[in-house]
């Protein structure tokens, strides 16, 4: 398989991913949601969903022409090192929040890494 249908690939899997977060923190909140209660109960976790779902959609478009959207997968790539090395810092805060050492943070960095290392070459941003 070429490395832009790797890519494409990618793309459709964590767009997918990013736009199902509220399912999974509704199984697994303790790797996926940062309160206490249901998932809906937190605005700033729905506030979260909605941004991650809108990310999720426009990489899943992406996928079509990935060489056009180099900038969307650089910043995909950018943010999620940055929200991953936040969350990971932040999870030492408080015991209940470990779990997202082993959820959310390393979901992140896969995002980061595979989307990094796909990326079209020469790709100037």
């Amino acid at each position: 398989m070429s490395r832009e249908n790797l890519l494409r690939l990618a793309l459709i899997a964590f767009g997918t991913a990013f736009c199902l977060l509220y399912p999974l923190a509704m199984v697994w909140p303790s790797g996926w949601a940062w309160h206490e209660g249901s998932p809906g109960s937190s605005q700033y976790f729905v506030m979260i969903v909605g941004i991650y779902a809108t990310l999720g959609v426009y990489l899943i478009r992406a996928s079509s022409n990935p060489a056009a959207n180099r900038s969307l997968i650089s910043f995909t790539v950018a943010s999620s090192v940055v929200h991953a090395a936040i969350m990971a810092v932040q999870s030492f805060d408080h015991e209940m929040h470990r779990g997202h050492l082993l959820g959310d943070v390393p979901a992140l960095l896969l995002v980061a890494i595979v989307l990094g290392l796909l990326m079209p070459r020469g790709a100037t941003n």
